[in-house]
């Protein structure tokens, strides 16, 4: 198993949105979890994948959290130096 220190866990979420330009989804119950991911590479894998499953819908929309850094909001800064 990888060291923990090393995971920059990211989550995958997505669903319809109530407008084209904004963050709003229409139905809180039908956002759909893709998955949690240990780095941004599988977790921008698995984002292109839904995105390009949905490509029809322009009101549907998947986005990464980097969680990481709601855990360790220093995280970044310490990592810079």
């Amino acid at each position: 198993m990888p060291d923990s220190a090393q995971q920059l866990l990211h989550l995958v979420i997505g669903g319809e949105l109530t407008e084209l330009g904004g963050t709003t989804f229409r139905d809180l119950d039908k956002v759909e979890v893709v998955g949690l991911y240990p780095n941004y590479a599988t977790a921008y894998t698995a984002w292109k994948a839904k995105a390009q499953q949905t490509v029809d819908n322009a009101h549907m929309r998947y986005f990464i959290v980097h969680l990481h850094r709601l855990l360790d909001p220093g995280q970044d800064a310490k990592s810079a130096r």
